[in-house]
């Protein structure tokens, strides 16, 4: 039983999690959105830190090989020392994490939805060229209609990337709700018929017949006692 009670507790859990994820998909997004700059601004951060550190260890390192300067031979070892001791070099990378992180904390709808509009455009971009690569085509062959379909496709969707962005970027989540909970009904009905299962099999094991064999049949309330 403890593994039908396992397989039920997880049934549970995808159902609610895909129940969340479709009725408060948009709040999802956004707070996901959220913990995602989090991360780029703490990553940032951790780069800035080191790169200080760093920095401040290599000025004292320096600062000390200057002080012990005093003899022509103790220069040259400084100055060879003070040329082994290079700063590190700037955390560019850590800096555009702090600045990403902090636009996609503070601004997540809006990140969101200049990334729609970005891929629609570069959509649009590539809808345009293919009707002008296939439209080029038709000096030298015919072309099928149905190439022409490809292109109309990606400029629909592109159009559509621009009049909906928030709700097209739901989409996944959207679709990832209902798998859950398409999968946690699933489990859940073949917890039931294993149960089932489970019960007719000790129905049967339970039921005895004189020469102490188990009986398989579970009809045997139906049977007639024939008398000699």
């Amino acid at each position: 039983m403890k593994v039908l009670q396992i397989s039920a507790i997880r049934a549970i859990i995808v159902l609610v999690t895909g129940f969340l994820l479709v009725r408060y998909r948009e709040e999802t997004m956004t707070w996901m959105t959220i913990t995602v700059g989090i991360l780029f601004l703490l990553s940032g951060l951790v780069s800035c830190m080191v790169y200080y550190f760093e920095k401040e260890k290599v000025a004292k390192k320096t600062a000390k090989a200057e002080q012990q300067e005093g003899q022509q031979e103790g220069q040259q070892e400084g100055q060879q020392e003070e040329e082994n001791l290079k700063s590190p070099s700037f955390p560019i990378a850590g800096v555009g994490s702090i600045a990403l992180g902090i636009i996609l904390a503070v601004m997540p709808n809006t990140f969101i939805t200049w990334v729609v509009y970005i891929l629609a455009a570069l959509l649009i971009l590539g809808a345009v060229n293919q009707f002008m690569n296939l439209a080029r085509s038709r000096q030298y062959a015919r072309v099928p209609a149905y190439m022409w379909l490809f292109p109309t496709v990606i400029l629909a969707v592109a159009i559509l990337l621009i009049s909906k962005p928030i709700e097209t970027a739901q989409l996944p989540l959207l679709v990832l709700g209902w798998a859950f909970m398409y999968y946690g009904v699933l489990e859940f009905i073949l917890i039931i018929r294993m149960y089932l299962v489970r019960k007719s099999y000790e129905k049967a094991e339970e039921a005895k017949i004189v020469t102490g064999d188990k009986l398989v049949t579970d009809n045997i309330e139906d049977a007639e006692i024939v008398e000699e």
